[in-house]
């Protein structure tokens, strides 16, 4: 079975892109968008399945 670890991420609207990348080339996936604590923000979830060190 395969086990996971997730992450949070606070999105800054002009380098989304940049911001997704990034986490997306250490192996992170994107899960789900959801608004941020204020309307000008938005926090990523991602998940990445666990290593054996972890």
């Amino acid at each position: 079975m395969t086990k996971w670890e997730y992450a949070t991420v606070p999105l800054l609207v002009h380098a989304t892109k940049q911001i997704l990348d990034t986490w997306g080339q250490d192996g992170w996936e994107l899960v789900q968008v959801v608004p941020g604590p204020n309307p000008d923000q938005l926090v990523a979830y991602l998940k990445r399945p666990k290593t054996t060190e972890s």
